[in-house]
């Protein structure tokens, strides 16, 4: 089976959450949050991570609007993706993020983890959820 190696990502205007994937692709979990201070310093944050999990590709949640039209925030989003993915050298594949937010906190809730303070916490969590869908599409359509 085909090594994976991808990272999700929760992009937003004060952090940006992380997910990496098992190398089978299987199951996505959150693994940090980058507070956003400057495009540099994102950029190396990011780049530690990629070589640390020899990713291969970013996937990222667009925000689209609720009747699936893409907004000036989907725009932003885009726009960030593309100049970390070249900076980066990797391609970008984007995910239907609408709602993951809150099913990230509920997934929190449930586990009795989730405190309104915690905001990477959640970033980090929606940044799982998005590459899940990304891998469970992946493997539907293989």
């Amino acid at each position: 089976m085909e090594k994976v190696s991808a990272l999700g990502l929760d992009v937003g205007k004060r952090r940006v959450g992380v997910a990496g994937c098992d190398g089978l692709g299987l199951i996505a979990t959150g693994l940090t949050t980058i507070v956003r201070s400057s495009f540099v310093a994102d950029v190396e944050q990011l780049k530690q991570l990629v070589q640390q999990r020899e990713a291969k590709i970013l996937v990222v949640g667009l925000p689209y609007c609720m009747n699936g039209d893409i907004g000036s925030q989907a725009r932003q989003v885009q726009n960030y993706a593309t100049r970390i993915g070249k900076a980066l050298q990797l391609p970008i594949e984007y995910v239907d993020e609408r709602l993951t937010s809150y099913q990230a906190e509920e997934e929190l809730k449930a586990q009795k983890r989730f405190s309104t303070r915690n905001k990477g916490l959640i970033d980090r969590q929606a940044a799982a959820i998005i590459l899940q869908q990304w891998l469970d599409m992946r493997r539907s359509n293989s």
